[in-house]
């Protein structure tokens, strides 16, 4: 038996972008996520479909983002697209139930963790797509094969360090049949994979070690920690959904207190690199942490779930990628005066030297694949089910569709947060209907009004009444701008749920060629980024001059962006790291300013391609 979860989320049926949200949907929809299949081998031409490149983990990757993009934006090119591949992967399932493509003499060497993401990737097709008997067939075949497997070939290397995702599949397919054996299965994993509650009583990786290893591993590491809170949901213990919850939390804080970033991530370039602003953080670790933030808040019902899910949304997943999404980074910086190839002494513990470029696949391909995943499945996370009606979750602009008790309900939520304080919410109904609506209010807020009452961070309002025709609830939030401390005597600028980082003008240079058979050329070539402009500087204010402006065609643009604060700074000199000629030093040569201070603007986080972030702090005035 499976507990049941705080809320339900809702499909691609009943959920749908607008606003913003659908503008970057659509723009990934139009880079590199959207034209994979067109044009990077190990999806155009993978042996998931009868090719002869990987066979792995990246169309089951790739396809975990494109599906929900096709479905959510209702675009009939894309859909047909991602149906080709379901129906190859289908139609090559074996008649034992095997569903991966290999030999049947590579089974016992073949990785589990693609067969699991695979039974993933159908579960969320069904729920796009509507075919949920076909697919529950195509999963019992897979799943059972998965059971007997496993019995006399144990999980090793990914699929141990992952085996928890596997219950998004058991748990869905469970849900339609209620048979025992998915329960064992889930046991089994359990049994078999990586014991995070027992790496982390007894942790000893608070200092980064470069050192390449599966426990240490920064993508492992956020998608495990929804891991005791997923296998909660079939603890026999009580309390179990509470102690997973509990063991999230510690886990979290332990990885923030030794390796946390300023944006509400942990660094790992690919494994843990510590607190410095020039270690890296992988892309896939940040859409892997977002996806575990929103489904241990759909299960626990802990709003700071969702702060830190919008946290990474809203800064470190968009500046991970160049404004029209047809490059990106494997690692960003939080401080990146320059993106350049770092020859020599490499400043990354496990990743080489072009992990920090803009391009198709820098270092691995792996995030190439998988930073798709990030923006559908935060769309799909703004409303979710409650038993009383609808919530709220988090706060981006969508359109629900549902119907309740047989009445067809829509919910539409209009927005400009994070960029701005404001939001509408309409419902419509066309018969009387009795439900509660609820939204949460951020975190991140000094509060929240809605009419004439006030809402503390984290609250969740909610409006229980009988609803008909259309009507409209305001909500107003109110943002504090202020410094935030950071290790080293240094300081961050934050407003709400976004981190600014000081302009710079970039230059682009661009590199096209072709190595191992795969191209790289404009507008997916490799480019590396100059500045243009000063970078070196300190804060010599607290007061803060905030300006907002339009939401352009790209909502996180380098140029345009939707927001800036000005501030007053000083120059100083900070150097670079030993040994680069393109790398901002850790810590800064001098604290001492040159001249007088001058006003700079500060730019969103995530509308920054290059950024330094953690400065020090010089000669404050007094007001805070």
């Amino acid at each position: 038996m499976i507990k049941s979860k705080a809320y339900t989320p809702f499909t691609s049926k009943e959920i749908k972008p607008s606003g913003w949200l659908r503008k970057q949907l659509r723009i990934q929809a139009d880079g590199l996520s959207g034209n994979l299949d067109k044009i990077w081998p190990d999806i155009r031409d993978s042996r998931w479909i009868g090719g002869g490149a990987d066979g792995w983990e990246r169309v089951p990757y790739w396809l975990d983002g494109f599906v929900p993009l096709a479905y959510l934006l209702e675009d009939e090119d894309l859909i047909k697209r991602a149906q080709r591949y379901i129906d190859g992967i289908i139609s090559n399932q074996k008649n034992d139930g095997w569903i991966c493509p290999c030999e049947d003499s590579e089974r016992g060497r073949y990785d589990m963790w693609a067969y699991f993401l695979i039974c993933k990737v159908l579960a969320l097709y069904a729920d796009c797509s509507g075919q949920e008997e076909r697919i529950e067939k195509v999963l019992t075949k897979a799943l059972k094969r998965l059971m007997f497997h496993i019995r006399g070939n144990t999980l090793f290397n990914w699929g141990s360090a992952r085996w928890f995702e596997c219950l998004i599949p058991i748990f869905w397919l469970y849900e339609r049949t209620k048979e025992d054996w998915l329960i064992y299965l889930a046991q089994m994993l359990k049994v078999q994979g990586t014991n995070y509650r027992a790496l982390f009583e007894e942790w000893q990786d608070q200092k980064p070690h470069n050192d390449w290893n599966y426990q240490t591993h920064v993508v492992n590491l956020a998608m495990a920690i929804k891991a005791e809170v997923f296998f909660s949901l079939i603890s026999s213990k009580e309390d179990s959904i509470n102690e997973g919850e509990k063991f999230a939390e510690f886990m979290l804080g332990e990885l923030f207190k030794y390796h946390g970033t300023v944006y509400g991530h942990f660094t790992g370039d690919e494994n843990l690199s510590g607190d410095s602003p020039i270690q890296g953080s992988e892309l896939c670790g940040v859409v892997e942490a977002m996806y575990s933030y929103e489904q241990i808040f759909a299960i626990t019902g802990s709003t700071r779930w969702l702060d830190r899910a919008e946290m990474l949304a809203y800064n470190a997943l968009p500046a991970a990628t160049s404004p029209d999404m047809w490059t990106h980074q494997y690692d960003q910086m939080t401080n990146q005066m320059a993106c350049v190839r770092f020859m020599g002494r490499p400043i990354f513990g496990t990743n080489g030297p072009e992990a920090h470029l803009f391009g198709l696949e820098p270092n691995f391909g792996c995030c190439t694949a998988n930073f798709n995943q990030g923006w559908p499945k935060f769309a799909l996370s703004t409303f979710m089910k409650t038993k009383d009606g609808v919530l709220s979750a988090v706060i981006a602009p969508a359109v629900l569709n549902t119907q309740i008790d047989g009445k067809k309900v829509t919910v539409e939520l209009d927005t400009e947060y994070p960029f701005k304080s404001s939001a509408k919410y309409t419902v419509r109904c066309a018969e009387q209907t009795d439900f509660e609506l609820a939204f949460r209010i951020p975190g991140f807020v000094k509060n929240a009004r809605v009419g004439d009452k006030t809402f503390l961070p984290g609250e969740v309002c909610r409006i229980k009444k009988l609803w008909h025709g259309e009507e409209s609830i305001d909500v107003t939030y109110v943002f504090e701008t202020e410094l935030v401390k950071r290790p080293r005597d240094m300081a961050a600028i934050k407003r709400g749920a976004l981190v600014y980082s000081l302009s710079i003008e970039e230059e682009w240079k661009k590199h096209e060629y072709i190595r191992g058979g795969v191209e790289r050329k404009y507008p997916y070539c490799d480019y590396e980024i100059y500045p243009r402009s000063k970078w070196n500087y300190a804060f010599a204010s607290r007061e803060f001059e905030v300006t907002e402006g339009e939401i352009g065609d790209y909502p996180f643009s380098s140029t345009q962006p939707p927001i800036t604060i000005r501030t007053r700074a000083l120059e100083i000199d900070w150097g670079m790291e030993e040994g680069y000629n393109d790398l901002a030093a850790k810590v800064p040569h001098s604290r001492e300013g040159i001249g007088d201070p001058e006003w700079v603007t500060f730019k969103p986080y995530g509308c920054t391609n290059l950024r330094m972030t953690e400065l020090p702090v010089l000669c404050c005035d007094q007001k805070k």
